[in-house]
C-alpha cells in the first residue's frame, strides 16, 4: 500500500508538472534554433527561403501522424475554420518569422531572443481584450499576474536600454580570438533601431497567433491536424512571398550544411513539435501561461550565443535576466492560483447560487475559459 501511494503521488505530481516541463523544454528548443539560424544567415541563407523550407519540413513530418492518429476524431472542415487556419498560417509562419529573421540579422541572436520577453505582456493584454483572461484587482493572484508582466517588461527594457560593461566570464579563449571580427560586423545604430522595430512587430504577430489559435482549438480540437494545416498554409503563402522577394534561383539551393540543418531543426522542433505542444498547453492553461515562459529562452540563448557565436555578454543583460525571471515566476504563481480557484468554483459559491454556479462553471470548462469567481 505504501509503495502504491508513493507511485500514485509521483504520477499525480508529474501530471501537474507536465505543462511546466513541456514549456521549459520548448525554450531549450527555441534557443537552439536561434543559434543554428544565426549561423545559417552568416553563410548567406535567405530568411524567406528558410521560413519556407522550415514549414515544408514541418508539414512532411507532422502530416503522417495527424492522418493516422486523428483519423477518427478530426472535425469536419468548414469555411470559417479554413479561414482561421489561413490567417494562422500567415500570422506566425510568414509575418512573424520573416520579421523576426530580419530583426535578428540587424541585431544579434541574444538581443532577438530578449525581444521576445515583451510577448507575455502583449498576449496578456490581447487575452484581456478578447476575454480569454479574467482579471479582478481585488484578488492577490490577479495582481501578481499584472505585476509579474510589468516586471518582465521592465527587465526587457533594461536589457535593451542599458548595456553596461562587458562580462568575459563565459567567453572562451577561442571566442575571444574572434573578438575583432565580431566587433567589425556589429550592426550600426540605424540597423539596430530598424531591427528592434521588426522584432517588436513580429512579437505582435506571434501574440495574435496565440490568441487566434486558442479560439480555433475550440472549434477544431485536433491538435496534430491543426498543426499540419497551419504549416501547410504557411508553406503555401511563404512560397508566394519567396517567389516575389527571392528571384535569384541560386538562393533556393541548399546543401547538407548549416542551412539544411537550420531548415530541418527549426521545422521539426520549432514549428511541428512547438505548434502541437503549445496547442495542448493552451487548451489546459491558456495563451498567457504559454508565453510567460519565453523569457527563459533569452537566458539560454545569451549563454549559448556568448560561447558559440562569441557575442558580447554585458551587465545589463544579467540584470535584465534577473528581473525577467522574477516576473516570470510571479506570473506563473498567479496562473497556478487561478487554476486552483477555477477548479473549485462550486465550492466557493455553493451557499449562494449552487445550481447556477455549477452550470456556468461547467460551460466555462467546456469552452476552455477559466471561470471567474465573484468576490
Amino acid at each position: 500500500m505504501g509503495e502504491q501511494s508513493i507511485c500514485s503521488a509521483v504520477c499525480k505530481g508529474l501530471i501537474k508538472a507536465k505543462p511546466f516541463l513541456a514549456m521549459v523544454s520548448l525554450q531549450f528548443g527555441y534557443a537552439g534554433m536561434y543559434i543554428v539560424t544565426m549561423v545559417s544567415f552568416k553563410h548567406g541563407m535567405s530568411h524567406y527561403i528558410l521560413a519556407l523550407y522550415r514549414h515544408i519540413v514541418a508539414t512532411l513530418v507532422i502530416a503522417p501522424f495527424a492522418l493516422v492518429l486523428e483519423r477518427k476524431i478530426r472535425p469536419k472542415m468548414t469555411l470559417p475554420i479554413f479561414l482561421r487556419i489561413t490567417v494562422l498560417g500567415f500570422l506566425e509562419p510568414v509575418l512573424d518569422q520573416n520579421l523576426y529573421y530580419v530583426g535578428m540579422k540587424s541585431t544579434s541572436a541574444t538581443f532577438a531572443s530578449a525581444s521576445v520577453n515583451v510577448l507575455p505582456a502583449i498576449t496578456f493584454i490581447l487575452a484581456i481584450i478578447f476575454r480569454l483572461e479574467k482579471v479582478n484587482i481585488k484578488r492577490v493572484h490577479d495582481i501578481a499576474k499584472i505585476m509579474g508582466t510589468c516586471v518582465t517588461v521592465a527587465g526587457a527594457m533594461v536589457m535593451t536600454l542599458y548595456k553596461g560593461p562587458i562580462l568575459n566570464f563565459l567567453t572562451s579563449h577561442g571566442a575571444g580570438s574572434h573578438h575583432g571580427s565580431t566587433t567589425s560586423t556589429e550592426p550600426n545604430d540605424q540597423h539596430w533601431v530598424t531591427g528592434t522595430l521588426m522584432l517588436l512587430a513580429s512579437c505582435c504577430g506571434w501574440a495574435s497567433f496565440f490568441i487566434l489559435q486558442s479560439f480555433t482549438l475550440k472549434k477544431y480540437p485536433a491538435e496534430l491536424s491543426l498543426t499540419a494545416l497551419i504549416c501547410l498554409m504557411g508553406a503555401v503563402q511563404g512560397a508566394a512571398v519567396s517567389l516575389v522577394m527571392e528571384r535569384d534561383m541560386s538562393a533556393w539551393k541548399i546543401g547538407f550544411d548549416s542551412r539544411f540543418l537550420a531548415a530541418a531543426y527549426s521545422g521539426i522542433v520549432c514549428s511541428g513539435v512547438a505548434y502541437y505542444v503549445q496547442g495542448m498547453v493552451i487548451k489546459e492553461r491558456g495563451p498567457v501561461f504559454v508565453t510567460s515562459f519565453s523569457p527563459l529562452c533569452m537566458i539560454i540563448t545569451a549563454a549559448l550565443g556568448t560561447i558559440i557565436l562569441a557575442e558580447q555578454l554585458r551587465l545589463g543583460s544579467i540584470i535584465g535576466a534577473i528581473l525577467i525571471v522574477i516576473g516570470l515566476y510571479t506570473v506563473v504563481w498567479g496562473k497556478t492560483k487561478d487554476k486552483r480557484i477555477s477548479a473549485t468554483p462550486a465550492l466557493t459559491n455553493e451557499k449562494e447560487l449552487p445550481i447556477t454556479t455549477k452550470s456556468s462553471s461547467t460551460t466555462n470548462f467546456d469552452n476552455g475559459i477559466n471561470p471567474v469567481v465573484s468576490a
